[in-house]
């Protein structure tokens, strides 16, 4: 795809934006990156959800976030040397307790299914392992033009991988996109301008006085990850971030609720 389609404009993606996005689902109830985790986020009212997506060895995109799987999954060593039908034999859910047991590793294709029956929106953070910065933005962008609903915003992609956030300007244009960084980058307007970027994903943990508005005054969706404490949500939410990243979703739009007007 050229560079002829439009860059989707900051203010209407900030406007669709929800106040609280569910961290890989629901991680502090259920297991991370499954579909029980995002059954759980929407059970806790969240709207949307942040995942990770890696590739299989044959290609697939799929959800994971660490580059190996002992620490969420029965299965051992690096995920990219599995084929996706050998990691649907691992258990993804197990480590949480007998409830989640044989939870599964699933497909964006089955993720995407799952997000349309639940009307919710999506972050998707492009996750490669090294080496597939570029060709795991460019598979996972196919998967959402093959299944994403067509009457649907497109979903919002994030990386802290400049690579994958090139290749996903170049085939996907039309799809947001955003940095994540543990703090705001010294030249973040250089990247945000050479990468085409829509939205900043930034730790809340490094923020200095100041820069949320300031941010928010250049019209720059920012959303703070990773957000548990619903008290200090509702303050940085308030300071001018656009959105928050939580593993409490459930806690955090309660705070909210019951915040002063």
């Amino acid at each position: 795809m050229d560079g002829t389609v439009a860059t989707p404009p900051r203010a209407a993606l900030k406007a669709r934006l929800p106040l609280v996005v569910g961290h890989r689902g629901a991680r502090a109830a259920a297991p991370e990156n499954t579909l029980a985790g995002v059954r759980e986020a929407h059970g806790q009212g969240a709207r949307w959800v942040e995942v990770d997506v890696k590739l299989s060895r044959d290609g697939v995109p799929f959800l994971l976030h660490d580059d190996t799987l002992d620490r969420t999954t029965t299965g051992r060593g690096r995920a990219r040397t599995y084929a996706m039908a050998d990691l649907k034999a691992f258990d993804a859910g197990a480590f949480l307790g007998p409830a989640f047991a044989g939870e599964r590793l699933p497909t964006l294709a089955e993720l995407v299914s799952l997000l349309a029956g639940l009307d919710m929106g999506l972050n998707l953070e492009i996750k490669p392992c090294r080496g597939l910065e570029a060709e795991t933005a460019e598979r996972a962008v196919a998967v959402l033009r093959e299944t994403w609903p067509k009457d649907r915003p497109w979903p919002l992609l994030s990386s802290f991988s400049p690579k994958s956030l090139e290749a996903a300007a170049s085939v996907a244009p039309d799809m947001p996109r955003g940095l994540i960084a543990d703090r705001l980058p010294r030249d973040w307007r250089r990247i945000v301008a050479d990468l085409r970027l829509q939205t900043l994903h930034l730790g809340h943990e490094d923020l200095k006085p100041g820069q949320l508005a300031m941010l928010a005054g250049e019209g720059i969706p920012v959303l703070l990850w990773t957000v548990n404490d619903p008290i200090r949500a509702t303050a940085l939410l308030a300071e001018g971030a656009a959105a928050i990243i939580t593993d409490r979703p459930g806690a955090v739009l309660a705070a909210i609720d019951a915040a002063p007007p």
